[in-house]
């Protein structure tokens, strides 16, 4: 395939729609499932972590596939929903319980994060994703869209690493102590990026088989990187 310009009108796409749609449900359905903390052998994370690498693995496909102008609407459309999520349980959390609910505790409990988790998360989540569509990007034009399983691994490596750590200081610095944090952020990130490693040949069949069926493979040469430009 040769090097088409990054910019792809959506209308001309089938499955852009439904990736997104992969994507956000991945990044919610996370979001909820680390109200609660596991041990899997020697790791100790909160249970989103299964699940929340493979928004990175749908961000890459996004970047590879679609380019970083789609990718990057896709990482505000799913961090729109995110705020919505938290803002929609932190108001059901502070409105009074009905008469003869008696569930108040336990849904504060498992669902009443606090504004710095929130704050967090959000910010984690956001800095990260586009950290690792940026990386994407960039080593897809100067490796000519070669080397898939390197980029996507490199891209991870970074994203997962920004991600994790602004998380964990921004939710838990001055709470928690530091080597607690340091084993935490350890455990999550080595978990992460093994997860996102073992999913190459996965992502290899789902980026090759999207762009046959799209017919696409942009490189983002002269794509404006900022998260917050209109290109």
């Amino acid at each position: 395939m040769s090097d088409k310009p990054a910019e792809v009108p959506r209308t001309l796409t089938r499955y852009y729609d439904l990736v997104m749609a992969t994507f956000v449900a991945v990044l919610l359905i996370s979001n909820v499932a680390s109200t609660k903390f596991v041990a899997l052998g020697p790791f100790t994370f909160d249970g989103g972590t299964l699940l929340f690498p493979l928004s990175y693995i749908f961000g890459d496909v996004l970047t590879e596939v679609y380019g970083y102008a789609a990718a990057r609407r896709v990482i505000w459309v799913g961090f729109g929903a995110a705020v919505l999520l938290a803002g929609v349980l932190m108001l059901v959390g502070a409105l009074p319980a009905a008469s003869g609910w008696e569930h108040q505790a336990a849904y504060q409990a498992i669902l009443g994060s606090t504004p710095r988790i929130v704050l967090g998360s959000l910010l984690a989540y956001w800095a990260g994703s586009f950290s690792n569509a940026a990386v994407m990007a960039r080593f897809k034009v100067r490796t000519h869209g070669r080397l898939l399983w390197l980029r996507t691994i490199a891209s991870t490596l970074v994203g997962e690493l920004v991600d994790t750590i602004l998380f964990l200081l921004v939710a838990f610095y001055g709470v928690i102590p530091l080597d607690t944090l340091q084993q935490a952020a350890i455990s999550n990130y080595v978990f992460k990026c093994a997860v996102e490693a073992a999913m190459t040949p996965a992502t290899y069949w789902l980026v090759g088989r999207l762009k046959r069926l799209e017919r696409l493979d942009p490189f983002d040469h002269a794509t404006d990187l900022n998260p917050f430009a209109h290109q």
